[in-house]
């Protein structure tokens, strides 16, 4: 299941994963995320052990090649809402989602997320929303709203802007309310990662600009 096409005179192939591609894409995401949110990264660890852990969705995961080479991905987890009375709502959620650094900017991000939101599986499977954490200005294209609007907040109750829901068909979100759980694939230790990072090449750690904005960006509560 996939898609092709030409954007600014690149040949692009988005399709799912495959094992042949399990290494190059983690070390697409380890270029991508490197210094970005902290010094070093996490996500290359959470894609290698997410292919394992049973809220792995291997049917929403995707590749997206440029001129025959992987240059991005994104992955699709397990997720869903709590409510008062501990009824629980299907969902799934989205990340990481990444692109080649000497990609970016090009529109294949978009390309990616668009592909994975609007080819039907999910709602075939039975999910009721997306649910992300990220950068409001990021998904608002898509059509995600901040959980507030659904009276969906994070497991201590409060609404942060960057959580983001996605509703996968109309009404789906009716009458219901709780808070999100997302996939303890995340829940990774410095030292399994670290252990992890041995295997490719040295990079340097350290601080930028954009790991505090990502910070201020997680903890900005919806009021």
């Amino acid at each position: 299941m996939g898609a092709t096409g030409r954007v600014k005179n690149l040949d692009i192939n988005i399709r799912n994963e495959e094992p042949k591609d399990y290494r190059r894409v983690e070390e697409v995401a380890r270029e991508a995320f490197w210094n970005l949110y902290s010094p070093g990264c996490h996500e290359h660890f959470v894609i290698h052990k997410m292919r394992e852990h049973d809220d792995f969705i291997k049917e929403l995961t995707f590749v997206i090649e440029v001129d025959g080479q992987v240059e991005g991905g994104i992955f699709y987890t397990h997720s869903k809402i709590v409510s008062k009375d501990n009824t629980e709502y299907k969902t799934i959620t989205f990340g990481p989602v990444f692109i080649s650094p000497k990609f970016h900017r090009k529109g294949l991000g978009k390309k990616l997320i668009t592909h994975s939101i609007e080819i039907e599986v999910a709602k075939e499977m039975g999910y009721r929303a997306i649910l992300a954490l990220g950068y409001p200005y990021h998904y608002k294209p898509y059509g995600f709203v901040g959980g507030k609007k659904y009276n969906i907040s994070m497991p201590d109750g409060k609404f942060y802007k960057g959580l983001l829901v996605l509703p996968l068909y109309e009404g789906a979100l009716d009458n219901i309310s709780g808070y999100v759980v997302f996939s303890d694939v995340f829940d990774v230790t410095e030292e399994e990662v670290e252990e992890f990072d041995r295997s490719f090449p040295p990079k340097e750690k350290k601080y930028q600009a954009s790991q505090d904005e990502y910070e201020a960006a997680s903890s900005m509560l919806d009021e």
